[in-house]
């Protein structure tokens, strides 16, 4: 056996072990999890939020234009993004009336919970980043820095379904990162459109017309109570009720 995964193997504790045998079925995806955690120094709460995610399927697996746009970056750029991203942690459900923004404000509430969402080496820079082109305001949702990459990487939310013409705001965005924020040190800047569905095939042919590197992803929020669970409601609230006055009790005392 390799002896970095044998190194890995010994650096990973017990708990995080047994999660990892719980949650993954093949010896690829136990490996994945074991030097991520090894690499990474995951706690197991941590390790939970990315086998929930299930990072071992989604890494690499964004449809996107990075070979024909970035040739020599476009692998490890590949393995940088998801093809969905768990934004269970924000207080926000599939069945709310919500808006985009209501989507940006939660995340940048939690805004290191999204870091370890989106992965490896990214920094947050900033939501609604104002972009100036000849006096008029443009802004993009969200800007990261990624260290591996040594590029900007803007994300753009969307409520709905991908549309096509949706990769032509997020083009015009990328042209003005490079051309006013880009150092000169660093990559061209990468651009991830978040939506919540995806017709795949649709998205591979779209983003083939752009040559600005860009990707599509989707996204889930927090699901709804299962059903029949709903019934208990009722009797979670009451216990919760009996514990304030307790405490108001115990207070007055």
């Amino acid at each position: 056996m390799d002896e970095t995964k044998i190194a890995a193997f010994f650096r990973v504790g017990f708990t995080h072990h047994r999660e990892i045998l719980r949650k993954c079925k093949t010896t690829d995806e136990r490996w994945y999890y074991i030097l991520r955690c090894a690499d990474e120094f995951w706690t197991v709460a941590n390790l939970k939020n990315h086998l929930r995610a299930n990072d071992f399927i989604a890494f690499g697996s964004l449809p996107n234009n990075f070979k024909l746009t970035i040739p020599n970056e476009h692998a490890i750029a590949t393995r940088s993004f998801k093809d969905e991203y768990l934004l269970d942690f924000i207080d926000i459900k599939e069945s709310d009336d919500y808006k985009e923004r209501d989507v940006e404000n939660a995340i940048v509430a939690e805004i290191k919970k999204f870091i370890m969402t989106v992965g490896d080496g990214f920094c947050f820079i900033g939501n609604q980043y104002r972009l100036l082109v000849d006096e008029e305001e443009f802004f993009v949702d969200m800007l990261l820095f990624n260290r591996n990459l040594q590029c900007l990487v803007a994300f753009e939310l969307k409520k709905d379904k991908f549309r096509p013409a949706d990769l032509g705001q997020l083009s015009f965005y990328l042209s003005a990162l490079d051309k006013y924020v880009r150092k000169p040190n660093e990559n061209k800047s990468i651009g991830i459109l978040l939506c919540q569905e995806m017709n795949r095939p649709v998205v591979e042919l779209a983003v083939q017309d752009y040559d600005k590197p860009m990707g599509v992803a989707t996204y889930r929020l927090g699901t709804d109570i299962p059903e029949p669970y709903t019934a208990l409601i009722p009797v979670i609230d009451g216990v919760q009720q009996i514990l304030l006055e307790n405490n108001e009790d115990d207070v007055n005392v």
